[in-house]
């Protein structure tokens, strides 16, 4: 008989275990058994896989190859769970069903929320759950089934058939200050005023800081010596409010902070585009409340990107 049929649930939780330990003892004790018949049932396991998937040194186990492979496989199949769990709870309370969407800074100022909002008009009842970070956080996340759709740059890989995605919008960038900022007085800025100042940045690699180091080689400038360099759009906004640094935006995230009048534009162009695609798993596009969060996405995607579709 094929070993996987004799795999549980219980049995991919103490593997889990086993990977976060790294200790048979302390996850014998997490899961109330014993540490011979925790032993004893890796051992099985490993005999019926034919592979070791962990290797015993002094402090313990560590993952072999083959059992990163398989502990890989247990989280994706745990995530599928938890998900369908919560999924039943949001349906029985009433509601239509869950979706989870990771943004990263570039996205999580304006296109997200506001695609969120289309969401909840159209479904008002669905349960909505939002996550900031960066890509190679948010991209494993969406791999192992813990998030339903990720908004961020363009370009990303990763080794899954079934992970689908399409260009939401490409956009140019902004440097932004705070209203009463002295760069604020001109009518018109030359590099020479912007990097007389700090500037708050966004990470390497990061939609905004790909199109500023684009435009700052086109204009044969660098980075000013002294940087911030953040990830947070609240942090970035509360730094920029109290203090002279000068930051970078992108055009739908400064139109939106300025219309908030949280910060202005300065009056400088810049040559530079980011750009933004959406990230989804092919197979949850039969749920009502992801399939609604792609098209109220799209919505707010760049006119000209808007023939990609979710079949």
């Amino acid at each position: 008989m094929d070993w996987t049929y004799r795999l549980r649930l219980r049995h991919l939780q103490v593997l889990l275990s086993l990977a976060s330990t790294g200790n048979l003892s302390q996850s014998a004790a997490a899961l109330n058994t014993t540490q011979p018949a925790l032993s004893k049932w890796l051992k099985e396991l490993e005999e019926d896989v034919g592979l070791p998937l962990f290797e015993r040194h002094a402090r313990g186990l560590r993952p072999t190859s083959y059992g990163e492979a398989l502990i890989e496989h247990a989280r994706r199949i745990e995530a599928h769970l938890d998900l369908a769990r919560d999924d039943m709870q949001a349906l029985r309370a009433g509601g239509s069903g869950l979706v989870s969407i990771g943004t990263s800074g570039v996205s999580a100022a304006d296109t997200v929320p506001l695609a969120v909002a289309r969401l909840l008009e159209r479904i008002p009842r669905a349960q909505v759950r939002l996550v900031e970070g960066t890509m190679n956080l948010l991209m494993p996340q969406l791999a192992r089934g813990e998030l339903d759709i990720v908004v961020g740059r363009s370009g990303q890989q990763y080794d899954d058939p079934q992970l689908q995605t399409a260009p939401l919008y490409t956009e140019p960038i902004n440097f932004v200050a705070r209203h009463d900022h002295p760069l604020t007085e001109k009518a018109k800025l030359g590099w020479d005023d912007v990097l007389a100042y700090s500037w708050i940045v966004w990470p390497q690699g990061t939609p905004v800081r790909n199109a500023l180091e684009t435009a700052l080689a086109a204009a044969g400038r660098t980075l000013p010596d002294h940087c911030v360099e953040s990830n947070s759009s609240i942090l970035n906004l509360t730094l920029l409010n109290n203090t002279d640094l000068v930051g970078v935006a992108s055009h739908r995230a400064a139109l939106r902070f300025e219309q908030l009048k949280a910060l202005g534009i300065l009056p400088i162009q810049l040559e530079g585009f980011g750009s933004v695609s959406v990230y989804w798993h092919a197979e949850n596009i039969n749920r009502s409340a992801v399939a609604m969060a792609l098209e109220s996405l799209r919505a707010f995607a760049d006119p000209h990107m808007k023939e990609w579709h979710t079949a």
